[in-house]
């Protein structure tokens, strides 16, 4: 029995022999362009007929009442009136085609996306609430093959421009004076350890004795420390400076209280060494030290000193650095030209501290010993007009032992100025550099040194080091030179290989399977190592990401925690040989296992001449013999990558 063809089962026919024409046809006529207009959906419900569009709507979320757009709220349309659909043409076509074929299918006010989108051929209609997956199926149903790239609807992506919810945030000036908002966007210290050695910090309550963890600190993730003046696992804090230290470092954030820390997903080791009254015996100092140097802490904070040098501490802190930890300590509050100590050794990083206005405060000690400046507040003044003194507020006890009770104090002091260079270090530490004078490197060489002008050199080295902390420019370059590095690496390998290969005639790969075995080495030895920079760096969504972001020597980073050392099992020719022994049989196996093994010698040898981190488990932070393992395992795994494909 014949079937008898209805109107709407001959509309994307006539459709199709229309637009053929339009694209066929060397003469067009233009009409003049109208108001912008919505396109009517149900002409192009009708053009596809009885079927249900492929693809879904995009709901649309009208946020105009809303005074703030909650984190968790999945937003990408906020128009509830109309959609827009965005269309990549083919670049070889004229505009007066694509008008032309716009108006054949009854797509009205077709128009470039803007002025930039000439070359790219990228277009934008209006059309009902609702009707983009209609025009999608329509124009792809009608549309000669290849004429159209892409057609999707013009959905809206949001800012991942983190801000805490803590409502006394808004009083802490001292972070955006160091780019801490830009820097959450790419890490946040997830995973590094922070030892604080100073007057204890209360992270744990014990009614008993009156003592009372503040709701702010609650929430702060610790390891175990030790109380060296009460000689004690517990630890607490008498006078409230080391808790207000840690709080700068660590304090809970986006928790819709109090204050924000600067690296408030790292740890915090709890090591009291001064008194309630806020003196320590220098033996107890280098004790602690000692004590977060051989258990694994990454980074010391000492926002304490004296004027004398002790050969005891300064031990104590070459063995730290020897170890692997970065130490920060504070450059002193005489307000004189003169060194302080711990800051003042070679191993360790002094801070300087500024005030609102970038310039250095009146009580900042200053001299060769500073590496650098940071926040440290200046409670005389209110530059910034916000109707309080411009201190460096985080919560912590009351002076005078008052240890059931809390407030947002603000104090200053190169103490507060220190642990802002400990958190960046700290975030640092988490992005892959783990070497101490690597992070101090960077640290400096991404300071903002624009108040130099205002100095002689001497001078301004001798006030700000470096230059002012900027730790949105440090974190950014520690992913960055890591990265590009290792691409580096990986592009001359390639090259090398694929050369040798072409001399022997032995080069049989087509275009995909070059695909593949670049992807595969260019992965291997990087990872997506910018994802942090577009992704958010935060909560369950910022964990994927940073694990994405590793090359495979640091995939047991889900275990053993961001910024930790070269697993050297990983970080050898052990995974490339048994890819290899397992997948060569079939070509793709061995173009991919061979794509891995040059992956792994790019990352090996980058590594070996320019160490970042420490390979774990051998002897030596960092040093020699972590470079002859690289450098060795790189040598074995360029051979397995080349032989295995000369072998094919």
């Amino acid at each position: 029995m014949m079937r008898v063809p209805t109107l709407k089962s001959l509309a994307p026919a006539a459709l199709f022999f229309g637009v053929a024409l339009v694209f066929s046809s060397t003469a067009v006529a233009q009409a003049p362009a109208p108001e912008r207009t919505v396109n009517d959906k149900s002409h192009f419900q009708q053009c596809i007929g009885d079927a249900e569009p492929t693809t879904q709507n995009i709901p649309a979320v009208d946020i105009s009442g809303l005074d703030e757009i909650p984190e968790d709220l999945v937003v990408m349309d906020t128009n509830p009136y109309w959609d827009e659909v965005v269309i990549d043409f083919n670049d070889s076509l004229s505009e007066e085609r694509i008008l032309e074929f716009a108006q054949a299918v009854g797509l009205h006010d077709l128009r470039l996306n803007s002025p930039f989108s000439a070359d790219a051929n990228i277009y934008t209609a209006k059309v009902d609430e609702g009707g983009v997956p209609y025009v999608k199926d329509c124009l792809r149903a009608v549309a000669p093959q290849g004429k159209i790239k892409h057609i999707e609807e013009n959905f809206e992506y949001r800012v991942f421009d983190f801000r805490p919810d803590d409502p006394l945030y808004e009083y802490q000036w001292n972070f955006d004076q160091v780019g801490a908002e830009r820097a959450w966007d790419i890490t946040s210290g997830r995973d590094a350890v922070v030892a604080v050695i100073d007057t204890g910090v209360t992270v744990e309550s014990k009614p008993s004795r009156g003592i009372k963890v503040g709701k702010d600190m609650k929430d702060v993730a610790t390891v175990p420390g030790y109380d060296f003046v009460g000689n004690s696992d517990f630890v607490y804090d008498g006078h409230g400076h080391g808790t207000h230290v840690a709080g700068t470092i660590a304090q809970a954030t986006n928790n819709g209280y109090g204050v924000a820390g600067l690296a408030f997903e790292s740890q915090i080791m709890p090591l009291r060494v001064l008194n309630d009254q806020g003196f320590g015996k220098v033996a107890d100092i280098a004790d602690a030290v000692r004590f977060a140097a051989d258990n694994d802490a990454d980074v010391i904070n000492m926002s304490l000193g004296g004027p004398l040098p002790s050969l005891v501490l300064k031990r104590a802190v070459k063995h730290a650095h020897k170890s692997g930890v970065t130490v920060v300590a504070a450059a002193g509050n005489s307000g004189k030209k003169a060194p302080s100590y711990p800051a003042a050794y070679k191993n360790a990083f002094g801070v300087a501290a500024t005030q609102y206005d970038r310039t250095t405060t009146f009580y900042s000690q200053w001299g060769s010993h500073v590496d650098i400046a940071a926040p440290g507040g200046n409670t005389r003044v209110d530059q910034n007009g916000d109707g309080r003194p411009d201190g460096i507020m985080q919560e912590t006890h009351p002076r005078g032992g008052k240890t059931d009770q809390h407030e947002f104090a603000l104090y200053m002091g190169t103490s507060m100025a220190s642990p802002h260079v400990a958190a960046a270090a700290a975030m640092v530490h988490s992005a892959g550099i783990t070497k101490p004078d690597k992070i101090k490197d960077l640290l400096r060489q991404t300071a903002d040194d624009s108040m130099r002008n205002n100095y002689s050199t001497e001078d301004f080295e001798d006030r700000y080091g470096a230059g002012i902390l900027q730790v949105d420019a440090a974190v950014k370059k520690a992913i960055t030179t890591q990265g590009n590095t290792r691409m580096a690496g990986v592009a001359a390998l390639l090259l090398l290989t694929l050369i040798g290969l072409r001399r022997h005639q032995k080069l049989d790969l087509s275009a995909r399977d070059l695909a593949i075995f670049g992807g595969t080495s260019a992965f291997v030895a990087g990872g997506l190592y910018f994802l942090p920079l577009i992704l958010p760096a935060g909560g369950t969504l910022g964990w994927f990401t940073g694990l994405a972001a590793q090359p495979l020597a640091h995939a047991d980073a889900a275990i053993v925690g961001f910024g930790s050392g070269i697993n050297p099992l990983l970080a050898s020719v052990l995974i490339p040989l048994a890819a290899y022994a397992l997948f060569a049989g079939r070509k793709l196996g061995r173009i991919m296992a061979c794509g891995l093994a040059i992956g792994m010698a790019a990352f090996c040898l980058t590594e070996a001449f320019f160490t970042t981190t420490d390979v774990a488990w051998i002897p030596g932070y960092g040093g020699l013999l972590d470079s002859a393992w690289l450098f060795v395992n790189g040598l074995f795994c360029l051979g397995l990558g080349y032989l295995g494909l000369k072998s094919r």
